[in-house]
């Protein structure tokens, strides 16, 4: 009996230090959980159910030069409910009401909101859609809905906040403005995209359903902070009217794409730009920026740099006359011919440019340079053809100008170069090289940015950047004034001549070059250029004595049936542009002088016009009218013209009443 106490004893003492052993497992265990372990093992709790998210912070606006906001961040919410955290008494005593706020912001009858908020809270939904696209004050409203206003624990309220760009004045300038998202930056927006930015806020949201997440407070643990502020330089008026006239006119010639830019002459501010792509379905939107991106042939725009140089360096004068035959020349093989059948014989460069004679302006620079390229290329440099102007904004075109150095280099390049071919630059170079003539020679830089505004206060004001001081001599300047102003009033862009107010510009259309592919049938196409495709353009300033804005239209492949010159297609958009802006814009107070000047204009050319109208079977006197004048009208009644001297007429050596002879000659002195 004792034996077996004891043995049952033993038994209790095992069990009890079994017992105890385990005890004491436990507790070290809890302690290695709780005091060394704490840490790591409440993150992996929370891990899988609590997480941080980030609020984007508002970037910073873009503002017009006027004050009007072109690009600014604006909160959307999307709303949803936790229908469970709801209290069935809560529920059945505000639902009706809260009903019908919903519908009285939202729309649809109140009977619609209440049956889908009891099927949802039948159903146990925790992430009940409600409504997106909230803005911020209907989001303050809704937040003191019934229910709504008890907050996120006791009233469901869910609300997810995000950050959209918006553009107020539509998508007028939008490739200029530009982006910077997920798809990349462009634009102001992505080259100042870091200044612009902000600092993001943060936010502990809990899951609640499979990936749902719900915010832990109703206020964030850290708010985000807005990011700083653009002004750039456009001008919304001038905007609009840009946009339109070259909206118009891309569509009435079905063109493919296009662009229009305005800048002020003085200071390189770009008051207006406008890029304009079709779609297949024939609309047009801002698809790329043509006018900064888009390097190509300019054809005879292209030609003012030609005669600048030529002028400049002095180896020719306006009044130099050349040969441009019967409007057709072969260089070593290739054609060079003018638009006029037939051409326009023996004519003053001046003249040759103002008809825009692809012949004679060839001519002029084969003679003078063809033995110094290079010479000629520097000028090209000191326009600032050579290289990019250096734009902050993304994806500016690079320009193409062969030197003797380059492998293509051939017999031609200098020649082809000469009106606009085998060249490629932007339309902003070319706006740049026409603004800086306007500007009397000096040259700045296009510029989209007036200043950078860091909570209300001006950061940096940027200045007018000079890139060239003088690109020509005063004399040249003068006379490449006057030969741009008569290409308006008596050259290829005459059709925009205005008894209103002054222009100064020139056309130009070039033959797109297609390269070689492959066609429907299968066989190779060589590179050519094409007969069915085009690029006109117009490129100048306004008014033409005092230059206020300098403006460049380039289109590309309107229909041809319609017309693809530069005077016909690009011109009158360039006149349309100037004259609205002329009419309602100030330009330096000076309405009482240019009404005189407008005058004299008028007079000078009613006298000249009358002049040509005439039937003429005598020789006319034109002693006293300009070399220029005189030799235009003279060449249009049949008579070949030799000028020696500047200036005005002096003497001819056909007198007035004599017998007119078609192609004879007359030779002209001027003082």
């Amino acid at each position: 009996m004792a034996t077996q106490k004891k043995g049952i004893l033993a038994k209790f003492y095992l069990v009890g230090a079994i017992m105890t052993i385990f005890l004491v497992v436990v507790i070290l265990r809890v302690f290695n959980l709780q005091y060394v372990h704490g840490d790591k093992y409440n993150k992996l709790s929370t891990k899988g159910t609590v997480k941080q998210f980030t609020i984007s912070a508002n970037k910073g606006n873009v503002y017009a030069a006027d004050g009007n906001l072109l690009a600014t961040s604006v909160s959307k919410y999307t709303i949803r409910m936790d229908l469970v955290v709801v209290k069935k008494q809560v529920f059945e005593q505000n639902v009706v009401a809260l009903s019908k706020a919903l519908s009285e912001m939202l729309g649809n009858v109140p009977d619609y909101y209440e049956r889908r908020l009891r099927n949802a809270k039948k159903a146990k939904k925790r992430y009940f859609f409600i409504a997106k696209n909230i803005g911020y004050v209907d989001y303050l409203k809704m937040k003191q809905f019934p229910i709504f206003k008890l907050g996120v624990y006791k009233g469901g309220f869910i609300a997810e906040h995000q950050t959209v760009r918006v553009h107020p004045i539509g998508k007028i300038a939008e490739r200029t403005i530009g982006y910077d998202d997920s798809s990349g930056g462009a634009g102001i927006e992505g080259a100042f995209a870091s200044y612009m930015k902000g600092a993001d806020g943060l936010r502990w949201k809990q899951r609640i359903a499979k990936n749902q997440w719900k915010p832990i407070n109703d206020a964030n643990e850290k708010e985000p902070i807005d990011g700083h502020d653009i002004i750039t330089t456009i001008d919304v008026n001038i905007q609009d009217v840009t946009h339109h006239a070259l909206l118009r006119q891309l569509e009435f010639f079905e063109a493919e794409h296009g662009c229009a830019v305005v800048m002020e002459t003085s200071t390189g501010e770009i008051k207006a730009i406008a890029n304009l792509g079709r779609t297949s379905k024939g609309k047009y939107y801002e698809k790329r920026n043509y006018a900064v991106w888009e390097s190509h042939e300019p054809g005879s725009t292209f030609k003012l740099a030609s005669l600048m140089a030529a002028l400049d360096d002095k180896v020719i004068d306006t009044a130099t006359v050349v040969d441009t035959e019967k409007g057709r020349i072969f260089l070593h093989g290739s054609k060079v011919e003018d638009s006029k059948k037939g051409g326009y014989g023996e004519i003053s460069a001046a003249r040759a440019f103002e008809v825009s004679s692809n012949v004679g302006i060839v001519k002029l620079i084969r003679k003078h340079y063809d033995h110094q390229p290079q010479k000629f290329i520097n000028k090209l440099a000191d326009y600032g053809f050579t290289e990019p102007i250096g734009f902050s904004i993304k994806g500016e075109g690079r320009p193409v100008v062969p030197t003797p150095k380059d492998k293509g280099w051939n017999k031609i390049s200098l020649e082809w170069m000469s009106w606009g071919y085998g060249v490629s630059v932007t339309p902003m170079q070319i706006l740049m090289f026409y603004n800086a003539v306007a500007n009397n020679g000096v040259m700045v830089k296009p510029r989209f940015i007036k200043e950078l505004r860091k909570q209300e206060k001006s950061e940096k004001i940027f200045e007018t950047e000079i890139v060239n001081s003088k690109i020509a001599s005063d004399e040249t300047l003068k006379k490449i004034k006057k030969v741009l102003e008569n290409v308006v009033v008596q050259g290829t862009a005459n059709n925009i001549y205005s008894s209103n107010f002054s222009m100064a510009g020139k056309t130009g259309t070039a033959k797109k070059y297609l390269p070689t592919y492959i066609n429907e049938q299968g066989e190779t196409i060589k590179g050519h250029y094409s007969k069915k495709h085009y690029t006109a353009s117009f490129a100048g300033f306004f008014p033409a004595d005092t230059p206020k804005y300098s403006c460049i239209v380039v289109i590309h492949d309107p229909k041809k049936e319609k017309g693809y010159y530069g005077a016909v297609v690009a011109a009158p958009v360039f006149k349309e542009i100037a004259q609205k802006i002329y009419t309602t814009t100030p330009i330096d107070n000076q309405y009482v002088d240019d009404k005189v000047q407008f005058t004299a204009i008028d007079d000078a050319f009613l006298n000249y016009n009358n002049q040509l109208l005439k039937t003429h079977t005598e020789i006319p006197n034109v002693k006293g009218m300009s070399g220029m004048d005189a030799l235009s009208l003279l060449e249009n009644i049949g008579l070949k013209v030799k000028i020696s001297g500047s200036g005005n007429v002096k003497s001819q050596s056909l007198k007035k009443g004599d017998k007119l002879i078609k192609g004879a000659t007359i030779i002209l002195k001027l003082s």
